[in-house]
């Protein structure tokens, strides 16, 4: 009779913290590996945005969807934050008698935070999404390929007036927001709660300074910017078919969206 076979012993299985600092390397690695993909195609951009042909063409469409397409929900979800923020600022400076300070608890909060940050949210969500999708679809669908066989930069042609178009329309957005909902936090303030209006005017000019909308604009410039780069990086890197450019789409809201609010520390912490 021949001996019995040797059984093959089984590798161990990792432990739950193997696993653990395994997702957490291979997450910083994919981290790093898109930061220096966005850092690429940044580079990339700026150096074909100043290399002819020019393409004014193209520019004033992306003006035009980004920044004139938006006005309308940017306007929107100014005045309604506005007229919130007067609503609760009332509640809160009413308990101290503090009420002609709702005027430039509104005013300050809105140049400095919050217009900034939602127009650029309400621009990822109706302008990016749109960009990355357009670009994973022609990706996909090797319209990008067509491009280059044409001696047509791809870069230069599709991605140079989106992010331009973003680091252009953005701030002005964001000044949209500031009149829109200023406006708001005055028919709160004034018309609704029945503070005068010389006091909230007053109040207004005492405490805000060219500084702080400086501020917003600044920020917008740096989150349009950040937005349009992510958009068109995700789109433009795009593979797998429709199931890719869906993915694609997804990560490029989400980091836009996280982007913004990271952004918005830091910036905010070097403009003071």
């Amino acid at each position: 009779m021949s001996p019995p076979a040797e059984s093959t012993p089984q590798p161990p299985r990792p432990g739950p913290l193997y696993t653990a600092i395994e997702g957490l390397g291979t997450g910083l690695y994919k981290l790093v590996e898109e930061l220096g993909g966005l850092a690429t195609l940044l580079i990339d951009v700026l150096r074909w945005a100043v290399r002819p042909p020019f393409r004014v063409q193209n520019l004033f469409a992306q003006l035009d969807f980004v920044g004139v397409g938006s006005i309308f929900i940017v306007g929107l979800t100014g005045i309604f934050s506005g007229m919130v923020f007067a609503h609760q600022s009332w509640r809160a400076f009413d308990m101290f008698n503090a009420e002609s300070l709702v005027g430039p608890t509104v005013s300050l909060t809105i140049t400095r935070e919050l217009a900034p940050v939602f127009s650029a949210l309400m621009v990822t969500m109706r302008a990016g999404s749109a960009m990355c999708t357009e670009l994973g679809t022609m990706r996909v669908t090797e319209q990008v390929d067509a491009l280059e066989t044409m001696a047509v930069n791809p870069v230069q042609y599709l991605l140079v007036p989106r992010v331009l178009a973003g680091l252009i329309m953005v701030p002005m957005l964001v000044m949209i927001f500031d009149i829109v909902g200023m406006t708001g936090g005055y028919f709160v303030a004034v018309l609704v709660k029945g503070l005068s209006a010389g006091t909230f005017i007053t109040r207004t000019q005492q405490w805000l300074d060219p500084e702080d909308i400086a501020e917003g604009l600044i920020k917008g410039a740096v989150f349009g910017l950040f937005v349009a780069l992510v958009a068109c990086y995700k789109g433009y890197n795009a593979s797998g078919g429709a199931k890719g450019v869906g993915k694609a789409t997804t990560e490029a809201m989400v980091a836009s969206a996280l982007g913004i609010f990271i952004l918005d520390y830091f910036v905010g912490v070097l403009l003071h």
